[in-house]
């Protein structure tokens, strides 16, 4: 068991830590449930609810930074504040190969959080008919499909999707335009399993070049 310094009591509702405050307190859940959320384009945007045992509060501690998100007491709530020395202490232990991973670690759960959210809050209207569409890499041009489209980026389904942060040109077919819309997207996130997977394998892409009258085109289209 982590050795804790101090035990706080929290009723129903009660914020233990805010979004963009200071601090590097970590804490543990002994009784009750903490919700984790964040404000996203002022919607708060519940991330998860956890439950006795469980810790919190560490991406701070690690990366030094301002609290990225708010924890609230969910009933009367139980936590314990883990020995900040002692966590000092066990990390300074570690080899500098095994801090440069795990600060690895934390720095990209953090980005896989703010991914997570920056899609789940997505404004922008999408259709889900599927499209036909071209792309080419450096060595073929591929015929895919696109299982939705916005005006800003699409997916692509597809088995072998380009590595995150490769750009590639794309023509894409809108159904009663003779001339396909020409665009230049990058690799937002890619997934790839083995055997039948749902959701599919495929790529989403964000556009990074296209003209003001293929975007007004693309909403047209998305708003009908």
């Amino acid at each position: 068991m982590l050795p804790t310094v101090a035990e706080e009591v929290y009723p129903d509702g009660k914020t233990i830590l805010e979004e963009g405050t200071s601090g590097d307190r970590v804490y543990v859940v002994r009784s009750g449930t903490v919700e984790i959320s964040k404000t996203i384009k002022g919607t708060k945007c519940i991330i998860a609810e956890i439950e006795p045992g469980d810790v919190f509060g560490e991406l701070s501690f690690f990366e030094g930074d301002r609290r990225t998100c708010t924890a609230r007491a969910v009933g009367e709530t139980c936590v314990e504040i883990i020995d900040s020395a002692y966590l000092n202490s066990e990390f300074g232990k570690l080899s500098p190969e095994l801090k440069a991973i795990f600060e690895a670690l934390v720095k990209r759960f953090q980005q896989t959080i703010d991914r997570a959210i920056e899609f789940s809050s997505r404004q922008e209207a999408r259709t889900r008919k599927a499209l036909s569409l071209k792309y080419a890499d450096k060595k073929a041009f591929f015929d895919a499909r696109t299982e939705n489209v916005g005006s800003s980026g699409l997916f692509i389904k597809t088995e072998n999707p380009f590595q995150k942060g490769e750009q590639f040109l794309l023509e894409l077919q809108l159904p009663g335009i003779p001339d396909p819309l020409k665009v230049k997207g990058e690799v937002v996130w890619a997934r790839k399993k083995a055997g039948e997977t749902n959701p599919p394998n495929g790529m989403g892409i964000k556009f990074v070049e296209i003209t003001k009258e293929d975007v007004q085109t693309l909403k047209e289209y998305i708003n009908q």
